[in-house]
């Protein structure tokens, strides 16, 4: 190995060492890697500018600013206000069906603050409908993160594996190409949570109080409170609402018919927002969510680090090497698992950085089309169910719903087994090699 190599491979292993520690916030461990690797020289400045001024970066900072111009108006808490009053009328069956509003307003926005301004809103639902609310957070964080995996801009994760396959040469994922995929991971998902969530809690539903008030405490990628802090009541402001709603529908729609890339056509509504005074500069600021965005950034300095001193070559050279003689089937297979399997220990961020460039070479050596093994990394990226601390939004609905650590291993992990299959299928049917 090269002194690059080693360098690089000593960084990646104490970052993601760390990590897994989580003794010190996720953004800071990712931008002490990369100024350990632009300071040794594994890096050039300009590819650290690069990093921070990624498509994939500007795409979800312009979302935060849309979503933040959106929340000012007041539009959610009207439609928050709508869906209580129809959970009112249905009892049971209309909280299952304000998961799937919330569900599918994930498929366009980022799933963390979705579940920050909804969880207590089903929870109160929940409560006043007597109705345990155990029953409901939990599914709430699956669902979210199920149809997270829906679009390119559902998830941090989907557009840091589709900037990390631009790095390594691949073209561009479309707004919609993987909605083959996710739709029917979501809609499985979803009827299993409908199903058997509930079953699958059992005693855990009649268990102790929901805590109102826990502390604050790190998960992977942010940092994360009480969900009640966040819930602050916005006078509705119809001009403002409808000048939001429209920008961010144009931003998608822009996106979906290649009219512009998502970066470009989320930047523009951001700054036309800004222009029309929907939203001021500091409370766009005030939107960005930096703690998420330096993450990614951090981590993508990392990629092109292991990307320019081969050690991801090195790394497919030595998964290609144990998996000689297997059918392009059985390497995505075992690459989904894989990603599965470390998204429940590090962040989406970490495994995104990690294994996308592996899934590239991987196909590259097989002799088949990267486009399925990118797919698995982003479905698989998300796909952390087994435990409370594999996502952001477990976190949330974690403290605030009161649960057991094994709540989450009951629910999530046949979840997990299920999202696996069907992913695979999918992959396969859509995505040929």
């Amino acid at each position: 190995m090269t002194i690059a190599q080693i360098l690089t491979l000593v960084v990646l292993v104490s970052v993601v060492g760390a990590l897994i520690w989580d003794k010190v916030r996720s953004d800071v461990v990712a931008l002490t890697g990369a100024a350990v690797l632009l300071v040794t020289g594994v890096v050039r400045p300009v590819e650290v500018q690069g990093a921070f001024a990624s498509p994939a970066i500007i795409a979800l900072a312009s979302l935060f600013v849309i979503a933040y111009a959106l929340e000012l108006s007041g539009l959610l808490d009207r439609g928050i206000d709508l869906a209580v009053r129809m959970c009112r009328r249905l009892g049971a069956a209309g909280v299952w069906l304000l998961l799937a509003l919330i569900g599918f307003l994930s498929c366009f926005l980022n799933s963390t603050p979705i579940v920050v301004l909804g969880a207590p809103v089903v929870r109160d639902v929940a409560t006043a409908l007597k109705l345990p609310p155990k029953r409901y957070l939990m599914p709430l964080s699956y669902i979210t993160v199920l149809t997270g995996c829906c679009t390119l801009i559902g998830t941090s994760t989907n557009l840091l594996v589709d900037d990390m396959a631009r790095v390594a040469g691949q073209p561009r994922f479309g707004l919609f190409e993987i909605t083959p995929v996710g739709l029917p991971i979501a809609l499985a998902g979803g009827l299993y949570l409908f199903l058997f969530s509930g079953r699958l809690m059992g005693r855990s539903l009649t268990g102790p109080a929901i805590v109102q008030h826990a502390p604050d405490f790190e998960a992977p990628g942010a940092q994360i409170g009480d969900a009640d802090l966040f819930a602050e009541r916005r006078p509705f402001q119809p001009v403002n609402a409808v000048l939001a709603g429209i920008v961010f529908v144009g931003a998608i729609a822009a996106a979906a018919m290649d009219i512009a890339p998502i970066a470009a056509s989320a930047f523009a509504g951001a700054v036309l927002l800004i222009l029309m005074r929907v939203i001021t500069a500091d409370e766009a600021y005030g939107g960005l969510r930096p703690q998420i965005l330096i993450l990614i950034a951090g981590m993508v300095v990392i990629g092109i680090a292991m990307e320019e001193s081969g050690l991801a070559a090195v790394a497919t050279n030595t998964l290609v090497a144990s998996l000689h003689g297997v059918s392009p089937l059985v390497a995505l297979v075992v690459l989904y698992g894989l990603t599965m399997v470390l998204t429940e220990l590090l962040s989406n961020a970490t495994v995104a950085v990690l294994v996308t460039p592996i899934a590239v070479a991987l196909a590259e050596s097989l002799g088949v089309s990267p486009r399925p093994f990118l797919v698995a990394v982003m479905m698989a990226g998300s796909a952390a169910f087994a435990t409370p601390f594999g996502y952001q939004t477990n976190v949330i609905v974690y403290q605030m719903g009161g649960y057991r650590y094994m709540d989450f291993v009951r629910v999530g992990l046949p979840l997990n087994l299920l999202t696996f299959a069907v992913a695979i299928v999918a992959i396969g049917a859509f995505f040929p090699f």
